[in-house]
């Protein structure tokens, strides 16, 4: 049996910069849309001339692609990823741009014939139809609300006032957009219906072609696996830190030990929307 304290030692320890979820590996799993999104993303590259990913985090998943067009960027927000970014899209000579999360994106109108984006902490559908080019294609999936809530709202049973008192659903912003977040018609965050995303991608002028939705299982085998997802994916209980949540965490760890893996459900939506 492992050690409760050793276990929150290397769930605090690990790094948290880009995408590449590896370290997860035999201690949680995340069930994926079968949609595969990263086999739509290939299909698309292979016809386009130009591509922008928004939000790249490390580059990940742009770079898993086969063939990609003649022009490639990319932005991200967080200064980590930034290099991770671009060594790993080094290859297609992509152009990787420090963007924040709610800001304009700093491309000519009409730049793009395809924009696409995996979990964007922030989605500007305004900026996104102003970047592509008539008949261009946005693909994104989406993190939905109430995502991974069974974990949330466990930790707030007994968290911190502040944080008890939060919503786990789409009120919560649960993306990290912040209080800079737009007050647009057009701006949604992680954590947003799909209803709400189709109806703001269709305010912004897009013509949203294509819709998919699913609840995907996950499961935490141990305690120090569900202190680095919360470490890495902030927006799941924001402001989270161990010693905050040291009773809860070690409840957790009880259940995990004797009853086996800790069950959630990541909910995740698929837009694909056209310029006309």
């Amino acid at each position: 049996m492992a050690d409760f304290e050793d276990l929150l030692a290397e769930g605090e320890a690990v790094p948290t910069e880009g995408w590449d979820f590896s370290w997860f590996d035999g201690r949680a799993s995340e069930q994926r849309p079968s949609w595969g999104y990263a086999r739509l993303l290939a299909e698309r590259m292979r016809r386009a001339e130009a591509v922008l990913d928004v939000q790249t985090g490390g580059g990940e998943v742009l770079a898993s692609v086969p063939v990609a067009p003649p022009v490639v960027a990319a932005t991200e927000s967080w200064p980590p990823n930034l290099e991770i970014a671009r060594r790993n899209l080094a290859r297609f000579g992509a152009v990787v741009v420090e963007v924040a999360d709610a800001a304009g994106l700093p491309f000519a109108s009409d730049r793009f014939d395809l924009v696409v984006s995996r979990h964007p902490v922030v989605t500007r559908w305004d900026e996104v139809r102003r970047v592509l080019r008539p008949g261009g294609t946005y693909l994104t999936q989406q993190v939905g609300a109430h995502t991974v809530g069974e974990l949330a709202d466990f930790l707030r049973e007994a968290g911190p006032p502040a944080v008890r008192a939060a919503p786990s659903g789409e009120d919560a912003g649960a993306g990290g957009g912040g209080d800079d977040l737009p007050r647009t018609p057009f701006t949604t965050r992680s954590g947003t219906s799909p209803v709400t995303a189709v109806r703001c991608a269709e305010a912004a002028g897009l013509e949203v072609v294509d819709v998919r939705q699913e609840a995907c299982r996950m499961e935490f085998h141990d305690i120090a696996a569900v202190v680095h997802f919360l470490r890495k994916v902030i927006w799941i209980v924001p402001g989270f830190a161990v010693d905050a949540y040291r009773d809860r965490l070690r409840a957790l760890h009880g259940f995990m030990e004797r009853h086996g893996p800790f069950v959630a459900y990541s909910q995740r939506y698929l837009i694909e929307a056209r310029r006309t």
